[in-house]
Order: C-alpha cells, then structure tokens, then sequence
C-alpha cells in the first residue's frame, strides 16, 4: 500500500510539473530554432515581465472581463425592455 501511495505521489508532482503549478522544469520542452532561441526573451536581456503580450495577466483580469459583459448584458437588456414599453 505504501509503494501505491508513493507512485501516485510522483504521478501527481509529475502532473502538477507539467500544469505550471509546481516549482521546477517541466519534463517536456518545445524544441526551438536558433532563430526563435536569439528571438526569445531574456536572449536580449530583456526581462519576461517587461513584454507586453497581450495575454491576460491572471484571475483579476478575468473578473475584470467577466464584469465587463455582465454589464453589457444588463444594458442590452435595458434597452430591449425601454424598447418593449411601447410595444403591445
């Protein structure tokens, strides 16, 4: 029982790894041209932090756009009901 609960411990850090939740190198990495390796950041001394991707940035940034269509719904729905007033 105690080398079941070992191996899925391993299977688990292994997992965690690979989903970016668990300090340390994920076991597979994307192999790049030299190209793309001169191109990517830190090869310039460019901070990772200091590029402006564009991606979202985390969990606040999803309630942000999460907040944003609740309110434009609400005011769709405003206006689909000012518009309905008149209407029998």
């Amino acid at each position: 029982m105690l080398v079941g609960l070992v191996i899925v411990a391993l299977l688990a850090k292994e997992a965690l790894k690979q989903l970016g939740l668990l300090q340390g190198k994920p076991t597979a990495e994307k192999a790049a041209s030299p190209g793309e390796r001169a191109r990517a950041a830190g090869a310039m001394g460019v901070d990772a932090t200091a590029l402006d991707t564009g991606a979202p940035q985390g969990p606040a940034s999803a309630l942000d756009r999460a907040r944003s269509v609740g309110d434009t719904l609400q005011r769709q729905a405003d206006e689909r009901a000012k518009a309905m007033d008149g209407v029998k």
